[in-house]
């Protein structure tokens, strides 16, 4: 009786994947099917295959979109960022959870508190701008790597407790210093925290739009997301280019969620012990 009850839940439960999955796919094939039709069939936006594929709509967003530019923008703040993120938080997460008295308590508490406090656009661009970081590659970089540090610590921060401190005294008993000790020792073990961390925090910069409209103002430093909106406004009665346009943009973050998201549940799990 019970094992009859568990298939049944079972039967319910996979069923209920299958229709989220359809549900949450059915707009990406819409938008792939769409982006090999001609400029009249993609009008409808419906899910008929087309009478003829047009590889060459990609070439022509390609070309007429500037996509070669806006990819790299936003590779290069996408993956400075991260790398500023991961530097910051893997050795704020070490100390501070090593140590959870007197003001290394009181400065996580006050970092992690950014994940609450929304952002003054205001203020943050009168301090970019006395900075002279504004409309700058370097200023939107240390934008998404202060903006997403908080929720990083908060992250690899419960990760040290799954760290023996037997670990830290058996390496400074060897001689290992401070330095030498996070390095050699403790940051391969960060490896599932970081790599969930690279990626959670590559696509949350990747698929930003609002930092880089407030901060950017030079279109030849506009990120991938910024390039579909201007796109849009260009050829907004041509769906399969709009189409082609939102694949080619949506393409990297997918492939590294497929890659990394054996990494991500591996590591959110770690970091979800006690902190």
């Amino acid at each position: 009786m019970y094992g009859t009850k568990k298939k049944i839940k079972h039967f319910f439960a996979n069923c209920i994947s299958v229709i989220m999955s359809i549900l949450i796919l059915t707009p990406l094939f819409v938008l792939i099917i769409n982006s090999f039709k001609s400029s009249g069939e993609a009008n409808s936006m419906s899910l008929t295959l087309p009478k003829v594929w047009m590889v060459e709509n990609y070439k022509t967003v390609i070309e007429q979109g500037k996509l070669v530019t806006s990819f790299l923008n936003g590779f290069l703040y996408a993956v400075c960022s991260v790398s500023i993120i991961v530097t910051v938080v893997s050795a704020a997460a070490f100390v501070i959870g090593r140590n959870r008295r007197g003001v290394n308590r009181f400065l996580y508490f006050f970092i992690i508190s950014g994940i609450a406090m929304p952002i003054n656009t205001v203020a943050l661009m009168k301090v970019m701008q006395l900075l002279q970081l504004m409309n700058t590659r370097l200023g939107i970089i240390l934008i998404y790597a202060a903006t997403n540090i908080p929720l990083s610590l908060f992250l690899s921060y419960g990760f040290v407790d799954t760290i023996p401190r037997e670990i830290d005294e058996a390496a400074v008993i060897d001689g290992c210093n401070s330095f030498q000790l996070f390095r050699r020792v403790i940051l391969p073990l960060f490896k599932p925290i970081l790599s969930t961390l690279f990626v959670l925090n590559f696509m949350t910069v990747w698929n930003d739009f609002m930092m880089p409209l407030y901060y950017l103002n030079n279109s030849k430093k506009w990120p991938m997301t910024l390039a579909v909106y201007n796109f849009f406004g260009v050829f907004e009665n041509s769906w399969n280019l709009v189409s082609a346009d939102i694949i080619l943009t949506l393409l990297p973050v997918l492939i590294l969620f497929i890659l990394g998201q054996k990494y991500i549940v591996s590591g959110v799990s770690a970091g979800s012990v006690k902190g």
